[in-house]
Parts: structure tokens; C-alpha cells; sequence
């Protein structure tokens, strides 16, 4: 009996979402930061068992939406609830369900997707906190698993990983066995490249910067990647930063992504930056469009 199926991934800005996926994987495919609104596209990783083949779909954390670029974000999470063969909706191991995990829960109340709550950071909590957790989740929705997990340190996803398995419906093989997931080299690259600014810069910088691969091309003669890329901004003051003393602030930026990018796609990579102003990009529908979004 060979199961396949598409789980999406939801949850909460923050709430672990790409943590537990790159787990999942044991590869890193969704960028992950200690900030909120981190993830703003749909993130596939493609999981092949010797049974089956999961195809997990991480998603942009749910909350009230105010600017374009966040409402696209909530969008894309959204949409997937009637597509998927089973959500994951992850919470934080807190004392109480948070507003935004009721705003979530309100929302999946007319679909017939089986939802399994997920649990996330365990490894933080306190146990004498769990069980009158379970118990207030389990009387806002009618879950078909409740599972406690720690998405950082891998405790009990084997056993989550299981429960995904029976519940998921017998299916075909989706993908080849060697695919991980269906993301373009230039998305992941341009991804690498967002993920080292949201870590090296503060305040408005990481929620105003988008990055557009311009050229990927490959040397293979030389075992070398060449990319050229662009790191938008709203502001002259946002550019400033992002270039810092002397360059040193871009520089370290690309330092970081050639590494990781080297480490990924397992060749040598030269790795050209510039950046660009486009005033007020994440409020105007065309540039959204234009990045992707």
C-alpha cells in the first residue's frame, strides 16, 4: 500500500512552521529566522518513504493583515485549506491559545480537511502547562490528532510522521525520488539572499526588502554558479543601511548567502549584490506582481 498526499502547513507567525518542515526534510528548504512573517510564499518539501511520498506545503503565518504584501501573505495560507489531504496547524506551547490561533481555528470551521494540532516548542514549556492546553484546544475544534512536538529538537516527530501516514489516503508518486521539492534554483537562491538580510539588519529593513534573482548561470567546466541578484528597498535610509561602512554590511550579506548557497547546491558560487530603491514597493499591487508576490 503506497500513501501520498499534500499537507499543508499552517499556523501563526513564528509559531515554528519552516523549522518543523526542514526537519522533517533533514534539509533546509524554508528560510527560517527569529522573526515574525519570515516566510511570504508557499515552501514545498518533498518527503519520499519507502511507502509513500508526503508533500508538505509550509505557508506564511496567519494574523490580521494590514499592508498588500501581508493580505497576499494570508492569502496564500488560506487558500491551500481545501486543497490539501491533511493540515497541520501549528501552535506554541503557551499557557493559552493566542487570538490568532482562534482567528485560524474560526477559519477552518466550514472545511472537511482532516486538521491534526500540532504542539510546537514542548522543549520550552512547562509540562503541568500541556494537558490544560490540549483540553482548551480540543473544545474549539474537532481535531483528528492532537500532538505534542518540538519542530527544533525532533522529539515525537516519529511518531507524528506515523499519524500523517495513516490518515493520508492511498495515491500515486507525485514527484521523482530524488526531487525535494519543486522550487526553482533562482527562488531558493533569492530566498538565502532575503534570509541573511532579515538576520543581519533591524527594525523596518527585513519586512521592506525584496530580492530578485537577476541571472543564474552555470559553468559547468568551471563547477561554478555565477549570480547576479538585487535587493529592493523602499527608502534611501533602508539602501544606506544595507550597504554600511565602506560596503561591509553588503559584503557580510553576500559572504553568508555564497556560503550557504555552496553548501546547498554543492558547487563553488560567485555571488554579485546590488540594490535597488523602489519607493513604497510593499503597498503597490504591480510591484508585488513584479517580486513574485
Amino acid at each position: 500500500m503506497f500513501k501520498s498526499g499534500f499537507i499543508g502547513i499552517i499556523g501563526r507567525p513564528n509559531a515554528g512552521k519552516s523549522t518543523l518542515l526542514n526537519k522533517i526534510m533533514g534539509e533546509k528548504i524554508a528560510i527560517t529566522t527569529y522573526k515574525p512573517q519570515t516566510t511570504r510564499n508557499k515552501i514545498t518539501g518533498i518527503k519520499n518513504l519507502e511507502n509513500g511520498q508526503l508533500i508538505f506545503l509550509d505557508t506564511p503565518g496567519i494574523h490580521k493583515a494590514k499592508t498588500p504584501l501581508n493580505k497576499h501573505m494570508i492569502n496564500i495560507a488560506i487558500d491551500i485549506f481545501e486543497d490539501m489531504d491533511l493540515i497541520l496547524l501549528l501552535v506554541e506551547a503557551n499557557t493559552r491559545p493566542h487570538n490568532d490561533d482562534i482567528l485560524i481555528i474560526k477559519s477552518l470551521q466550514s472545511i472537511k480537511t482532516p486538521v491534526i494540532l500540532v504542539i510546537n516548542k514542548i522543549d520550552l514549556a512547562e509540562k503541568k502547562n500541556l494537558l490544560p492546553l490540549i483540553d482548551e484546544f480540543s473544545h474549539l475544534f474537532p481535531f483528528r490528532e492532537i500532538m505534542p512536538v518540538s519542530a527544533l529538537t525532533g522529539d515525537s516527530l516519529n511518531i507524528l510522521m506515523d499519524i500523517i501516514c495513516k490518515i493520508l489516503p492511498e495515491g500515486p508518486k507525485y514527484f521523482p525520488d530524488d526531487m525535494i521539492t519543486d522550487l526553482s534554483e533562482r527562488f531558493l537562491a533569492a530566498e538565502i539572499i532575503r534570509e541573511k538580510v532579515i538576520l543581519l539588519t533591524h527594525q523596518e529593513i527585513p519586512y521592506s526588502t525584496a530580492v530578485v534573482v537577476d541571472s543564474f548561470k552555470e559553468d559547468e567546466s568551471k563547477d561554478l554558479i555565477k549570480i547576479h541578484a538585487t535587493v529592493n528597498v523602499e527608502k534611501k535610509s533602508q539602501k544606506g543601511i544595507l550597504i554600511g561602512k565602506h560596503g561591509s554590511m553588503l559584503k557580510e550579506i553576500g559572504r553568508q548567502a555564497r556560503l550557504e548557497m555552496e553548501r546547498f547546491f554543492a558547487v563553488r558560487i560567485y555571488l554579485e549584490l546590488f540594490i535597488k530603491i523602489k519607493k513604497n514597493w510593499t503597498k503597490d499591487p504591480n510591484m508585488l506582481k513584479e517580486f513574485g508576490y
